[in-house]
């Protein structure tokens, strides 16, 4: 049993970041194979899930927040639209989302419905998907990650 498996136990920062990995993961899939969210997900949860011993590193998710991937997966798609209107108006003119590395989209996706539509701070969710950028890309995408995401912040602030 995992510390995301326990009952009333909290999630740990990790837990929830390689919820956030697999999220980004799932909602690539669910683009890639035309899969809707709880098939990519049931995928997810039997197969890259496996023990505890299983490691992030071979593309397990053995310590993942599995209640804040699912959230996320399940929160992209029903309001997928509406995030994709809200980035493509943020993204310069020359790069349109279907321009977009699909990883790429489906990180500013997860990340721009973590800031529109849930409680954790926006600096966290900004810093989290930081990483998370990090870990899939090394040119320039991190720093329009960050450009895009401060940009979501400061619209979802004036419009509350």
């Amino acid at each position: 049993m995992t510390a995301s498996d326990a009952p009333n136990s909290r999630p740990t920062r990790r837990s929830r970041t390689i919820a956030r990995v697999a999220a980004v993961q799932a909602l690539f899939q669910c683009e890639q194979s035309g899969d809707n969210a709880e098939t990519v997900l049931g995928q997810f949860l039997r197969h890259r899930r496996v023990s505890p011993t299983a490691s992030f590193e071979d593309g397990h998710i053995p310590d993942a927040d599995l209640t804040l991937m699912q959230e996320i997966v399940r929160g992209v798609t029903l309001d997928q639209d509406k995030i994709d209107h809200t980035l493509s108006d943020l993204l310069p003119e020359q790069w349109p989302m279907t321009r977009l590395d699909p990883v790429l989209r489906g990180l500013l996706r997860a990340a721009t419905f973590e800031i529109a539509d849930t409680d954790t701070p926006d600096r966290i969710v900004i810093n989290e998907y930081m990483d998370v950028a990090h870990g899939f890309f090394f040119g320039d995408e991190p720093k329009m990650v960050n450009g895009i995401l401060d940009a979501v912040s400061r619209r979802n602030e004036s419009n509350t």
